[in-house]
């Protein structure tokens, strides 16, 4: 039996930056690897380096030394298109503030990354309408944003993040500007993909929120301090603060 590949694999990757004189290593040689179908929290507080792996995870910035590999393909060998169409394929993106165009309905909203795929305006439609139904807005096609609760925006956040059928959901602090019941909602939505056989990586510098994820990677100071299960008392998470648990 072949072994399995990463479907997200760091490669002794360390992203530096030059603050003035002094050099910040925001990722200190970080090796890690997920598989397809896991739900991963990438974990710790402001500064430990986790925005720095969420924007190299999501092709959005590379590695100073060391290599990045998305699906067995290394990303830093890749050229500005190649990386956009690439992103646009394997990774779909839930963001903290919803990142929707304010002018575009709903259903549009949730249509652009497949614009860029590619697709016809008929399967945009009815794929977007088939993602919108899941998430329980499909009597909101025609809303615009600013119509919608912060919990309903994040859902069609979450079912723009699907259309195009990635590899990847990649969460970025996703209940952070929700209310503690909407949070919980959103963030059954993530559990309920997973179930269904998603790969979630869900980024948080909140201890009750990584609690969703099956396994945690805790960061310090750029470095893993700790990768293993959240049911582990070491990954500093309590599944017990988990609703529905």
């Amino acid at each position: 039996m072949s072994e399995q590949i990463p479907l997200i694999e760091f490669r002794n990757v360390c992203k530096t930056y030059l603050m003035g004189d002094t050099v910040v290593r925001a990722a200190d040689n970080i090796s890690l690897s997920i598989f397809q179908g896991e739900f991963v929290a990438i974990v710790g507080k402001s500064g430990s380096g986790k925005s720095t792996c969420m924007n190299i995870i999501g092709c959005l910035d590379v590695p100073t030394s060391g290599d990045y590999l998305l699906d067995g393909r290394n990303v830093g060998e890749m050229d500005k298109n190649e990386l956009a169409e690439f992103r646009n394929e394997k990774l779909g993106f839930i963001f903290q503030q919803y990142n929707l165009l304010p002018k575009l309905s709903v259903l549009d909203n949730v249509a652009v990354p497949l614009m860029y795929a590619g697709k016809s305006r008929r399967e945009r439609r009815e794929i977007a309408t088939h993602a919108l139904e899941s998430v329980g807005l499909g009597d909101k096609l025609k809303n615009l944003p600013s119509q919608l609760s912060g919990g309903q925006q994040q859902r069609v956040s979450i079912a723009r993040a699907l259309a195009n059928n990635p590899s990847v959901i990649l969460a970025d602090e996703p209940t952070g500007a929700l209310d503690s019941r909407t949070g919980r909602e959103v963030l059954g939505i993530l559990r309920s993909l997973h179930e269904a056989g998603n790969t979630v990586v869900l980024i948080t510098h909140d201890n009750s929120i990584a609690a969703t994820a099956e396994r945690v990677i805790r960061l310090e100071d750029g470095r893993v301090v700790f990768d293993g299960s959240a049911d582990d008392p070491a990954s500093g998470v309590h599944r017990d603060e988990v609703a529905g648990r």
